[in-house]
């Protein structure tokens, strides 16, 4: 299909058109050409949408953009490209000892989370999901504070370039956020599911909400709630990466949002670690390297059409907070399958320095707090008697000599 469109702001005439090609994994490629009126040159922008309605979406914004006086590049272009090239412009003003920390802000956490995205496409409900996320991984109150700082600069530069309106990224509340975050990591077996048949009925309400029911999904559910994986790491899991005499899993990496879409790095902390794979789950681990074939280096798992996966893919693809609203867990979150594990490793006794290694902890107060309580106060009391013991030793004062007189 072709049209064209008169775009009177720019004096730019736009022709769109949507070419279906069938062998792509995006197979619907929305394209915009026009005349650049100072080049005189034809260009041409061009996307790849899972399906017709979301490639005419595309085209309307880039219209709307092209009559609101922005030409098609800049309309599409991401935020990554957009702050590097701005950046002096968006932190003027500031002092050197403040600069180090916002630019390690948008190298290390902006970019890989929403770099990707283009300007216009960012949301204020991207952004706060987004600074969830970083508080989530227990990024420091000044960190998280740093970053959505230059955040806010830099899509204050789009607001005064006219590429948006309204800066998203002036965001409230996140301290609120912050506590209830650290709340939680306080008291994380608050956020486990109480038992097998609930995380199994989860899965199952999570696939039938899925589009054509992929079952895959529900398959990462239960991994997760019983490997203390992170999403991400499970989305890096190879086959080879399992081993089916001890089964064992050893997790080397995890996919995580990057300029261009999503890609693999070392996991948090950058150590491999070794995680028990259960008797419950083996058969759906060895359908999954059956279904896999014989490449070591094949995604265990991936959406329905060979994608990788995320937390917010997951989330979108099952419909997740409709469905665990339904179910009476409307806190729950996919970080939660983490705390589960943990929490379900922790009560069937597994020891502390061993969940430890297990989780990937750093410290080991972090994984303390996935203990029973009435650990705690077995603990409490063998501290308690240690400290009687401490007490019986310790050498008394000899009594002061007797003096006679007479």
């Amino acid at each position: 299909m072709m049209a064209e469109i008169a775009v009177v702001p720019v004096g730019v005439r736009l022709t769109t058109d949507i070419e279906y090609r069938p062998d792509r994994l995006n197979p619907y490629r929305a394209r915009v050409r026009w005349f650049d009126p100072a080049t005189k040159r034809r260009l041409s922008l061009s996307e790849g949408k899972a399906d017709e309605d979301e490639a005419q979406e595309w085209l309307q914004s880039i219209i709307e953009a092209a009559e609101a006086g922005l030409s098609p590049s800049l309309a599409t272009m991401k935020l990554a490209e957009y702050g590097n090239a701005n950046m002096d412009l968006a932190l003027r003003g500031l002092e050197l000892k403040t600069l180090d920390p916002y630019l390690s802000g948008w190298r290390m956490r902006v970019v890989p989370a929403l770099g990707h995205l283009a300007v216009r496409m960012i949301t204020n409900g991207a952004v706060d999901r987004t600074v969830q996320n970083w508080i989530a991984d227990e990024l420091s109150r000044s960190t998280v504070k740093n970053t959505i700082a230059v955040l806010v600069r830099v899509m204050e530069q789009a607001v005064r370039d006219g590429i948006i309106k309204v800066n998203p990224a002036r965001v409230t509340g996140w301290q609120k956020l912050y506590k209830q975050a650290e709340d939680e990591l306080l008291d994380p077996r608050a956020l486990a599911l109480p038992d097998w048949e609930t995380l199994v009925a989860l899965a199952d309400a999570l696939v039938a909400a899925s589009h054509d029911e992929y079952r895959g999904w529900g398959e990462v559910v239960i991994f997760a709630a019983c490997t203390a994986a992170r999403i991400g790491e499970i989305s890096g899991c190879r086959v080879g990466d399992i081993d089916t005499t001890q089964w064992i899993w050893t997790v080397r990496r995890q996919t995580t949002p990057a300029p261009g879409g999503l890609t693999d790095k070392g996991t948090k902390g950058k150590r491999a670690r070794k995680v028990p794979i259960v008797e419950e789950i083996r058969p759906l681990v060895a359908q999954r390297i059956l279904s896999a074939g014989p490449n070591p280096d094949a995604r265990l798992f991936t959406g329905p059409r060979g994608g990788r996966i995320s937390t917010a893919v997951l989330r979108d693809a099952t419909h997740w907070d409709d469905v665990v609203t339904k179910l009476g867990y409307e806190h729950l979150r996919r970080h939660d399958l983490r705390h589960t594990a943990l929490t379900w490793f922790a009560d069937a006794g597994v020891q502390v320095h061993v969940l430890r290694r297990i989780a990937g902890h750093g410290s080991l107060t972090t994984t303390q707090r996935y203990l029973h309580p009435d650990v705690h106060k077995i603990t409490a009391a063998g501290a308690a008697l240690s400290a009687h013991f401490t007490a019986l030793r310790a050498p008394r004062s000899l009594p002061s000599p007797i003096v006679m007189t007479r």
